[in-house]
């Protein structure tokens, strides 16, 4: 029997988060999700006289060729996909994963040349085209979750259709505190972290370009960063899970990395380039409907009550100079049941154990 969730959800993704207009060409990208989507999806665009094209990907056919990646083979790749992406005005991908760690046995040294010559086309996207990204559930991702498959269709559905729109003015209230904001302090168990923002902009994130939404970001000054941050969310990056992730900087450099067996690991990711050991993103994650960590960052980055702290590329929107091809948004829980934890504003306290504190930003605690 067919969902009517999903038609809801394509409905959202084609009218609020890429507000598609007509003669607008949108590319729908469908990663291991099933027809049911792409059929709504296709139907939704054409309902609003868009024009859609279809991408058809599938993890293990992308694993295969990643690892035997060369220049050769990712430049006619991302020459054929740069010239798609620049006829597109929207993109829509949805992404269902049958093994989270499919890549993990893909040489790292591989992966950086394809990540090399795609990430050009990532900048084409994202710049230049409304675009939403959102996962599709699967049975592999109610498992990470911990939950049955039934029940994390229902929770996926509960958070992918959050009445986004009645979130935005205290999202705004937020964005308009952290721009007129200079120093930052977090607290919390194995954290004392400070770093400014000043004259970063920061961007409102309300169901727009991720399904599920929830997050205000911008980013720190490059070299102001000092001091040390424990995340507490588990993680998976480039195919290898990480846990409880350690990070020591000084003048905004992460002079130290640890996680507990993939040391190793770890620190290979951060040496990818120059701007690997340094910071692209701060952000803070306010969706309430999202409790727990999963593995899956489009969810555990929105965890309300939750920062995240990302080494790597900066985006434009909130530019603070650091280029990289690394973009890793390392996530920090800091609600009471997680050990708690404080965020300060040039001196004043504004989230403690993950709730807000000003009247403005109530609703942002759900």
């Amino acid at each position: 029997m067919h969902d009517p969730r999903v038609d809801q959800l394509a409905r959202q993704l084609v009218r609020y988060s890429t507000s598609l207009k007509k003669g607008e060409k949108v590319l729908i990208d469908l990663y291991d999700a099933p027809e049911s989507i792409g059929l709504a999806l296709i139907r939704e665009a054409r309902a609003k006289g868009a024009v859609p094209v279809l991408r058809l990907n599938q993890s293990r056919l992308t694993r295969e060729m990643l690892k035997g990646a060369t220049d050769e083979q990712y430049q006619v790749i991302s020459k054929g996909l740069m010239a798609e992406m620049k006829e597109m005005d929207a993109y829509i991908a949805v992404r269902g994963s049958h093994n989270i760690a499919e890549t993990s046995d893909v040489d790292g040294k591989k992966m950086q040349v394809a990540m090399r010559h795609l990430r050009p086309v990532l900048d084409q996207r994202v710049k230049k085209t409304k675009w939403c990204v959102l996962r599709w559930p699967t049975p592999s991702m109610a498992q990470q979750a911990g939950m049955s498959t039934e029940a994390f269709e229902d929770f996926y559905f509960d958070v992918c259709l959050v009445d986004y729109k009645s979130l935005v003015p205290a999202a705004k209230a937020l964005k308009k505190l952290m721009d007129k904001t200079e120093l930052v302090e977090i607290k919390g168990p194995g954290t004392d972290l400070r770093f400014s923002i000043k004259d970063i902009p920061a961007v409102v994130c309300a169901g727009t370009c991720n399904i599920p939404d929830g997050e205000v970001f911008t980013a720190p000054v490059k070299d102001s960063i000092e001091g040390v941050l424990s995340y507490n969310a588990p993680t998976i990056y480039q195919g290898i899970p990480f846990d409880s992730v350690k990070l020591t900087f000084e003048k905004g450099k992460v002079v130290k990395a640890e996680s507990p067996g993939k040391n190793k690991e770890l620190n290979k990711i951060l040496d990818s380039d120059a701007g690997s050991r340094f910071i692209g993103e701060f952000a803070l994650g306010y969706n309430a409907a999202i409790k727990h960590p999963m593995r899956d960052i489009l969810f555990d980055e929105k965890i309300g009550g939750s920062f995240h702290f990302t080494p790597g590329q900066a985006y434009e929107e909130a530019d603070n100079g650091n280029r990289s091809q690394v973009h890793w948004d390392l996530v920090c829980i800091q609600r009471k049941d997680y050990g708690g934890g404080e965020i300060w504003f040039d001196g004043k306290l504004i989230r403690k154990d993950g709730v807000f504190l000003p009247k403005a930003l109530a609703k942002l605690n759900g």
